[in-house]
């Protein structure tokens, strides 16, 4: 085990205290808070690899400390509730939860989830994947992009639409969940504001080039699909 960092956002002290003991004992180093406001100012002044985050929270619940750390951090989450609502799982998974589980739950299976979450994301930070659709590439470790050679100058915004675009390819993906994954979830502006950069995305890509890769779904979003002519 190599000695992970794991955060435990869980307002009921014995259920926090029991997660730790059984985290420690399988190697962990795990730090606990007991309200949402001290949890996310906890993940957001250290580095965790993963964080156990209860839904039903004091100060701040579960929901709004994912929404508001995912504007910075992609630390694997892992959200626990008391509730078994089908509507609850899905809010939190779009969010960005990794995963969801219902108390009471069993320890082993959590454990289980824990190293499944702590191998995928170890496989991210070791590999910085360029993507590549047709004559399209990103590369995020460098933070360029190109068309069949081409270098292309993308303002910071332009860039992030187009990676979380081509991140989802084939995926249709709302202008909401656009605006909150791309923007964040403070932005307080409307919808347009992604249709306004698929425009200028277009402009630079589409339109130069005579080729359609960012397609609108009507009444929906956009969905970024390489089409081959």
């Amino acid at each position: 085990m190599a000695g992970e960092k794991i955060l435990i956002i869980e307002d009921e002290v014995k259920i926090a205290r029991f997660l730790e003991l059984e985290l420690i004992h399988e190697g962990y180093r795990v730090e606990q808070a007991h309200d949402g406001r001290r949890g996310l100012d906890m993940a957001a002044g250290s580095h965790f690899d993963l964080i156990i985050l209860d839904v039903m929270l004091p100060s701040l619940n579960g929901m709004e400390v994912l929404r508001r750390l995912r504007q910075t951090a992609e630390t694997p989450v892992i959200m626990l509730t008391a509730r078994d609502a089908v509507t609850d799982k899905v809010m939190g998974l779009d969010i960005g939860a990794d995963d969801y589980m219902t108390k009471p739950f069993a320890i082993e299976e959590l454990l289980a989830r824990i190293r499944v979450l702590m191998k995928r994301q170890k496989g991210r930070v070791q590999v910085k994947e360029v993507i590549v659709s047709g004559p399209l590439k990103i590369d995020p470790g460098q933070h360029s992009v190109s068309y069949a050679g081409d270098a292309l100058e993308l303002t910071k915004k332009e860039y992030d639409l187009l990676q979380y675009l081509m991140e989802n390819e084939n995926l249709v993906l709302s202008r909401e969940r656009i605006l909150e994954r791309v923007w964040g979830y403070s932005y307080f502006g409307d919808t347009n504001v992604v249709d306004v950069y698929i425009r200028y995305l277009r402009s630079k890509i589409d339109d130069r080039y005579k080729t359609k890769l960012i397609h609108t779904v009507r009444g929906v979003g956009y969905v970024f699909k390489h089409e081959p002519h």
